[in-house]
């Protein structure tokens, strides 16, 4: 296993697996989507969604591409099979803020109304929770939860690192954002994935749910030894959106994920709509953000 990132030159997929200009494209598109009000009630009973669902705009057609291309490619088998290639967790090893410090490097933010680097998005992330009053390691939740888009260091398409994270293996729910998409998918001729439970038992739980594959679920299985449960679930779940905010798939879980998800619901706000026009100074922090780090984590991260 390797400890060094220099050494080693990034993969880079096909120009057409990477619609987004940006990972942030898709963050930016959740926040049109979903208002603040939204994540923080939980469960959405909405009224008329209109407002929310102009996906005919034009500059939204490189969002639409990129879930195009994950409702299609996000199948029972891909999840099982991305599982068995990144939870052996032997990619490579890196300290926490050597792990922050290469996520800078691989996002571009070429958006001109966005010229912040990854870095400054994490900490007005944990910062935000810092300033709530929040336990250390609810604000260290804020500052990692993001690491597992390092996937895209090892050469994973967009569409496979980031998006809205929904079960596979049963139907797939139309609280999902274009699941019109889904049609594409080899598991919707799959007569066994058809029903809303499809290959679960009601109230099985979601640790034994398959959901598609991405940064949440990588991220959980880096840091699962380390951090309170509900930091975990935190990281683990704060991309699924039809479930959290749109209310799909309670059948699938228990009454133990039903009380986590209160902390998951806590936790988005904060992974959203946590910028603010004055960018925190890494200087005058890292040494704190560290001392997290140190306390809770080891000396490297195992990836």
């Amino acid at each position: 296993m390797s400890d060094s990132s220099k050494d080693k030159p990034t993969p880079s997929p096909s120009p057409a697996n990477e619609p987004l200009e940006n990972l942030e494209e898709w963050e930016d598109f959740l926040k049109f989507r979903y208002t603040e009000e939204d994540l923080e009630d939980g469960i959405d009973t909405h009224k008329d969604r209109e407002d929310y669902r102009n996906y005919e705009d034009p500059s939204r057609d490189s969002v639409k591409e990129f879930y195009r291309l994950n409702h299609q490619h996000q199948t029972f088998d891909f999840v099982k099979k991305k599982k068995e290639e990144y939870l052996k967790l032997d990619k490579e090893e890196m300290s926490t803020w050597d792990a922050i410090e290469l996520l800078n490097t691989l996002i571009d933010d070429s958006d001109p109304d966005n010229d912040l680097p990854q870095i400054i998005h994490l900490l007005q992330s944990a910062e935000a929770v810092r300033a709530k009053g929040h336990p250390d390691w609810f604000i260290l939740t804020g500052l990692i939860h993001d690491l597992g888009k390092l996937l895209c260091h090892f050469g994973e398409p967009q569409w496979a690192v980031v998006g809205d994270t929904f079960p596979v293996g049963c139907a797939f729910s139309d609280k999902i954002v274009y699941p019109e998409y889904f049609e594409a998918n080899a598991d919707s001729q799959n007569e066994q994935y058809q029903t809303d439970l499809g290959i679960y038992e009601e109230g099985c739980g979601l640790d034994n749910v398959q959901l598609s594959w991405g940064h949440d679920e990588y991220m959980y299985h880096v840091v699962k030894d380390y951090l309170p449960e509900p930091a975990l679930y935190m990281i683990r779940y704060h991309s699924f959106y039809p479930c959290h905010t749109e209310g799909a798939y309670q059948h699938l879980m228990n009454d133990h994920d039903r009380e986590m998800f209160k902390w998951v619901r806590a936790f988005n706000p904060f992974d959203l709509y946590s910028k603010c026009p004055v960018a925190p100074k890494v200087s005058e922090l890292k040494s704190y953000y560290q001392g997290l780090i140190d306390k809770y984590l080891p000396s490297k991260l195992c990836f």
